[in-house]
């Protein structure tokens, strides 16, 4: 009784919050925009006040081109191991889902250890999909430690393994925050395509709580310099409240800062042992994100003293090259220009049942979160 007491005075308090001029906060991570729509946060705001996905799902920000990498590599006979989001999500011309259908071994996992036992069971070529964030990072890194440990020579690594802080300054790169005037580029052209953050403006952040245990406040501190605030951010109703109003007291105030509203679980310095595995196994590289294009140093590649584990090294993939499709707006809602129901497609030719695009995919996409809970 005394925690829903509590909960019912922070919302009439973000409820009725004074906020000064137009604010744009982005929720960066794809649970905390499920939890919003969940909990109905989005009724709560007051007014002036607009919540936006942000690139903090990998099944969305996965592009095209992988898919049709994977979906070769099972044309060629091999045993595919994914987390189970990854086959549902549509290639150019073909999704794993559809290949499997028509006989290829593709196997949904839980855990890439789950693959490695596969590998090691059925002694054929095993590929397991590497995708994820700095959360899923330093797990994969640990297998495939465990890989050349073992000597296990038919398991690989298709990675598209992203960091989360160089796709924020792609974001910004531009300069154009609410606060401050466009034109201070903090990286290429590539890496801000369109013109993103002059049509973002966003005053601030709502940032990932389980990516933020890896890399800590620190990792951020780029925000507050380019005159954004940023608030790490646990899961629950009471989390993402108390978050929203800090970051509306530092807008109302003029204050830059990372805050750290998640200290059960994020310690500022983040988790040294996780990114000391990350930094022997991998290395950042130049990588491509749905909706925003090539970001540079916001990948992870595997390092030379584990090429072999690299199934880009290991087989010959032939993809064709096809131009993205145009009419899934999935890249502009994750760059925060749009709300899922501004594409043509959603929730009529693209539903859950019938996902078109990765946004609707993905348990964690915002598509799929505005259809769920409205």
């Amino acid at each position: 009784m005394a925690e829903a007491t509590t909960l019912s005075r922070l919302a009439e308090r973000l409820k009725n919050f004074p906020v000064s001029g137009n604010v744009k906060i982005m929720e960066v991570c794809g649970t905390h925009t499920v939890a919003i729509r969940r909990f109905g946060l989005q009724h709560l705001l007051p007014a002036g006040v607009r919540l936006v996905s942000g690139p903090g799902c990998p099944v969305c920000v996965t592009p095209d081109s992988y898919i049709d990498e994977a979906v070769a590599l099972a044309r060629q006979g091999v045993v595919i191991t994914s987390f189970g989001d990854m086959l549902r999500v549509p290639g150019s011309s073909s999704s794993l889902e559809k290949e499997r259908a028509a006989g290829a071994d593709i196997r949904a996992v839980y855990s890439p250890l789950d693959a490695l036992k596969i590998a090691a069971d059925c002694g054929r070529e095993t590929v397991f999909l590497a995708v994820g964030f700095e959360t899923t990072a330093p797990v994969i890194a640990a297998v495939a430690m465990k890989t050349l440990e073992k000597k296990i020579a038919n398991f690989s690594l298709l990675t598209a393994l992203r960091l989360v802080p160089p796709a924020l300054q792609a974001l910004i790169a531009d300069g154009c925050a609410a606060a401050s005037p466009c034109g201070t580029a903090l990286g290429s052209a590539a890496a801000s395509p369109r013109g993103i953050a002059s049509d973002i403006r966003l005053s601030g952040f709502l940032l990932p709580g389980h990516v933020s245990a890896i890399i800590g406040k620190q990792a951020y501190d780029f925000l507050p310099e380019q005159r954004l605030p940023g608030v790490i951010s646990g899961f629950s109703a009471a989390d993402i409240i108390t978050s929203l109003l800090l970051l509306l007291e530092m807008h109302n105030k003029g204050i830059y800062r990372i805050m750290n509203n998640y200290p059960r679980v994020v310690r500022d310095s983040g988790n040294e042992k996780s990114r000391a595995i990350l930094a022997e196994v991998f290395e950042p590289a130049d990588a491509e994100w749905r909706g925003l294009g090539m970001i540079p140093a916001s990948g992870l590649q595997l390092k030379p003293a584990f090429a072999a584990l690299d199934s880009r090294s290991h087989f010959a993939i032939k993809t064709a090259s096809t131009s993205p499709r145009t009419d899934c707006r999935c890249g502009d809602v994750l760059r925060g220009l749009i709300d899922p129901p501004a594409c043509p497609l959603f929730n009529k030719a693209c539903r859950p049942d019938q996902p078109l695009g990765p946004c609707m995919v993905s348990a964690e996409g915002s598509c799929s979160a505005w259809v769920t809970y409205g």
